[in-house]
């Protein structure tokens, strides 16, 4: 086995005494996809900064690429959940973009070939055709792919998603996971997400977190597990149906 990209050993994660994470070892490989997944408040948007070295832990230790988190981030995209921005704020697609290269440029000017690696991520992501576009017009799923663009231009050997396809309609969900599912043979990626066909669709491994963190192979999810995940029974729906006379047509199970 190679070094790994992302290693946690035994990290525990306290706020004001309260561990949000308990002993959580795990470790994630080149080119390995990982959905982390789990009830609200048990920890994983929590998991996610400190391996970008938002967060220090109180036990344990954290590498990424072989060294500190903060040191390693300039390799290493991050999407957020949530983006706090005045939709009338003067900002194009580009610009937004370009905040991916900010640990790249010098002097407070971004370069040519900052601008020609964004414009390849918003093109990788399909939407290069809106680069001039003012970004609070967008949709929420042109919006998703933006930011993911953004965490892409950073060129990354690690790219870690927060919810990437939460508010954004069940059809553009399967874009995502075509899109993401290419990005998995260039990359390590670590997806936190609620959405469990990502879990099926997507993904080598799962880690699940409710303060502790069990680890599983794809394959072995089950109702039973996730049960144990959430705490309670977990109704599962279909998404991507169209309706007709005739009735439904399901693509695929979430």
């Amino acid at each position: 086995m190679t070094n790994p990209i992302l290693n946690f050993d035994n990290v525990t994660f306290a706020i004001d005494g309260i561990e949000v994470l308990s002993d959580v070892s795990f470790s994630a490989q080149s080119h390995e996809s990982i959905c982390v997944v789990g009830p609200n408040g048990g920890g994983k948007s929590t998991l996610l900064k400190l391996a970008l070295g938002l967060l220090e832990p109180s036990r344990g230790t954290i590498t990424v690429l072989g060294t500190d988190p903060i040191k390693a981030r300039r390799k290493v995209g991050y999407m957020p959940q949530y983006l706090q921005y005045d939709q009338r704020f003067p900002v194009s697609v580009l610009d937004v973009a370009l905040m991916g290269r900010l640990s790249s440029h010098r002097f407070g000017f971004y370069s040519k070939q900052d601008k020609v690696i964004t414009m390849q991520a918003l093109d990788e992501m399909g939407v290069a055709n809106l680069a001039k576009r003012h970004f609070g017009a967008l949709s929420g799923g042109q919006r998703q792919r933006v930011l993911i663009a953004r965490a892409l231009a950073c060129e990354p050997e690690l790219l870690l998603l927060d919810e990437p396809t939460a508010n954004v309609d069940p059809s553009v969900e399967n874009q995502f996971v075509e899109i993401l599912h290419q990005l998995a043979a260039k990359i390590t990626v670590v997806t936190v997400t609620h959405d469990l066909g990502f879990v099926s669709q997507l993904v080598d491994r799962v880690i699940c977190v409710n303060r502790f963190v069990k680890i599983h192979p794809t394959s072995e999810i089950t109702g039973e597990i996730i049960q144990d995940i959430y705490g309670g029974d977990l109704k599962m729906v279909r998404h991507d149906h169209c309706c007709s006379e005739q009735g439904h047509a399901h693509d695929r199970l979430f």
